[in-house]
């Protein structure tokens, strides 16, 4: 055997035994950063002084990312370009090496030490453009774990540095440094998910109320350990085929399924060439729209200054009578953790819930937006 291959082997089998050495400290700093989201989203976003906030939260956004006023998710144009370049990164860079694990990405590294549940590599849609003043964005292919690349592990660069409960500098997170602007669409690829606060419209009591969903931190890979409004998924086809890449390019149909998936806790499988047209389910929701007992809104965008996970802020309001019919059978609890309802009909939509859910409650940072953004719009989600 080559003296050259001999040390290669040897160097290899090293690395593999000092991999397995970490894998119990990889998954202890893991879980730190799973128990303590909400707080290091809180330290993290002030590495950001030039960005704005949405509605005061910490959700990072540019300002014209936000709507002036709610805009009807049937008209928001969607484009699809296929044959965008590669983002400038993404995650194989030699700085996020420390948090690897030893791993060639990082979602290698979770999925080998520490996986949640559901943990797939399907395929998503990636943000290029966002136009919120003509409602317009641009799409390109990616995968989900090209967002777990990057953002989860520069949230677990920053979990270590943090340990001690210090906010660390710019200049001891060489990675998150590498990434740079979390609002670069560029710089990294951006995976939207689609934040929904759903609105029961209450039109004899004059109230409107919703749910929330604690995320189990044991089941999701990202928002785990915190409240969510629901339901929120990432904007991805319902399959992989190459067809439905392009059919299912459409918000309405990806939060038909989140309603499905999250509210009657169906599963995931939709299977190829779906047929929204003969799904009951789809039909019902749609007519409702249609004949004005649901409004959609789309209200701006926000990144998460930990993560850097990219949401849709939006929001349904939907008449009594139909949400009672629609989820008569809402489960208690789904695949991504337990619903909560505060009460009979769910928590109320009143200025002092919404300052609570906002700022004292362990609130994910868009779950925090798109509240305090539907409260700001609230005459016209009231209607």
């Amino acid at each position: 055997m080559p003296r050259g291959t001999e040390k290669t082997e040897k160097t290899e089998k090293t690395e593999k035994t000092l991999m397995r050495s970490d894998a119990g400290e990889w998954r202890r700093e893991r879980r730190h950063l799973n128990a303590h989201r909400h707080a290091l989203a809180a330290l993290a976003q002030d590495l950001y002084p030039d960005l704005a906030r949405v509605a005061g939260t910490p959700l990072l956004c540019r300002p014209e990312w936000i709507a002036a006023s709610p805009i009807g998710l049937a008209d928001v144009v969607l484009s699809w370009r296929p044959d965008a370049p590669a983002p400038a990164c993404s995650g194989a860079e030699p700085e996020a090496g420390a948090v690897r694990a030893g791993y060639a990405t990082y979602a290698e590294a979770v999925r080998a030490i520490d996986p949640p549940r559901l943990f797939e590599n399907r395929v998503a849609y990636r943000l290029l453009e966002v136009s919120m003043a003509d409602g317009h964005m641009a799409y390109g292919e990616a995968a989900y774990f090209d967002g777990v690349n990057v953002g989860e592990a520069a949230a677990h660069e920053f979990a270590r540095a943090a340990r001690d409960g210090r906010r660390p500098a710019m200049a001891e997170l060489p990675f998150r440094a590498r990434v740079g602007d979390p609002a670069g669409l560029a710089r990294r690829a951006v995976l939207p998910a689609v934040s929904m606060l759903t609105l029961r419209r209450d039109a004899g009591r004059g109230e409107m109320t919703f749910v929330l969903h604690w995320r189990d931190p044991a089941s999701v890979a990202h928002g785990g350990g915190m409240y969510q409004v629901m339901p929120v998924g990432v904007f991805q086809p319902a399959d992989d085929a190459p067809a439905s890449r392009r059919r299912d390019l459409d918000l309405w149909r990806c939060a038909v399924r989140e309603y499905s998936e999250e509210f009657l806790g169906a599963g995931e499988d939709y299977g190829a060439g779906f047929a929204y047209e003969t799904w009951p389910f789809h039909t019902t929701l749609t007519r409702a729209r249609d004949e004005g007992m649901l409004r959609c809104y789309l209200l701006g965008m926000g990144v998460d200054p930990l993560t850097f996970a990219t949401d849709l802020l939006a929001v349904t309001v939907i008449d009594s009578r139909v949400y009672d019919r629609a989820f008569d059978r809402m489960v208690g609890a789904n695949a991504e953790g337990r619903v909560l309802s505060g009460g009979a009909r769910g928590f109320r939509f009143d200025a002092e819930t919404v300052a609570r859910l906002t700022t004292r409650e362990p609130m994910q940072a868009a779950g925090a937006a798109v509240l305090a953004l539907a409260w700001r719009h609230r005459d016209v989600l009231r209607g």
